[in-house]
């Protein structure tokens, strides 16, 4: 049950409102990323980029650095590798998955090596609010103004060889630069949400919210606008949930994520089948014969 009293209290502490500031500039990176990386069809990447994120991670707890930095050293090396290996739409699916397994299988021998507390192991897979501290949000500061600033450069031609990407091509845009260059962004956002949903559930963020966003409107910016606005309330909401019962914030953010997707598919099916009903019932035209 949701003690009030308790939730009011630990939100005064200065570890909750870091880790509700953290969680703002993940969602807010993650809101603006998502709907290209629904566009582009790369969720099955952003997972695989997240389990690189997991191993960097996990490196960095054994060897007692910054998880943000070995996260963040772990995504790039992912980014690099798709798209290395992954040039072939073909070859792009199984490239994926064999990173995945690795990445994973590795950062699950590197937590068998830390000799240090479970909860920091649970917490890199699941998320763990006490897990950002004032070094880790200095990190995701700073990556987020470089994901931003990098992105308000390259981000029409991006979006326009999202869409389509052979026309993009014959207009000149240089499609086979942008995609690492996103690649690596979306790496970036990646070891930024597995300091605090955890590797496992980084789709929480990074693809659900604008999925359910891009359900409702077909506008790229109004799906932008409505993906922060989705990734915002999950995440600061899954952190206020989960602060009384002590749960992982990963499970508050995922269900809330959830709602906010199944609300937006209803609400479409509903628009779609009013707007049918609406063509049917106006009168037919008819010619009038002579």
């Amino acid at each position: 049950m949701f003690d009030f009293e308790l939730t009011a209290t630990l939100l005064g502490m200065s570890f909750v409102q870091e880790a509700l500031l953290a969680g703002a500039i993940v969602a807010l990176i993650a809101g603006v990323l998502g709907p290209l990386v629904v566009t582009r069809r790369m969720s099955f990447a952003v997972h695989g980029t997240s389990e690189l994120a997991f191993t960097g991670g996990a490196a960095a707890l054994l060897l007692g650095v910054g998880l943000g930095y070995g996260a963040l050293a772990g995504a790039i090396v992912a980014a690099l590798l798709l798209g290395l290996l992954g040039q072939r739409e073909s070859d792009r699916d199984s490239v994926i998955g064999a990173v995945l397994a690795f990445g994973l299988g590795v950062g699950v021998f590197l937590l068998w090596l830390y000799p240090g507390r479970a909860s920091n192991k649970f917490g890199l897979l699941v998320g763990q609010i006490t897990a950002v501290d004032s070094t880790n949000l200095i990190f995701m500061v700073g990556a987020g103004i470089l994901v931003l600033a990098v992105l308000a450069v390259i981000y029409r031609p991006l979006l326009f060889a999202s869409v389509d990407q052979d026309v993009a091509i014959a207009r000149g845009v240089p499609a086979k630069v942008l995609a690492p260059i996103f690649a690596v962004l979306i790496g970036i956002a990646s070891a930024m949400g597995v300091l605090t949903v955890g590797a496992l559930l980084v789709l929480a963020l990074l693809i659900t919210p604008a999925a359910a966003a891009c359900r409702v409107t077909a506008s790229p910016l109004r799906a932008t606008l409505l993906a922060v606005l989705f990734a915002e309330t999950a995440m600061l909401g899954g952190i206020v949930l989960s602060l009384a019962p002590g749960v992982p914030v990963s499970a508050f953010v995922t269900g809330i994520s959830f709602v906010i997707y199944v609300v937006c598919r209803v609400y479409a099916w509903w628009r779609a089948r009013t707007r049918r009903i609406s063509e049917s019932a106006e009168p037919q035209a008819f010619p009038v014969s002579g």
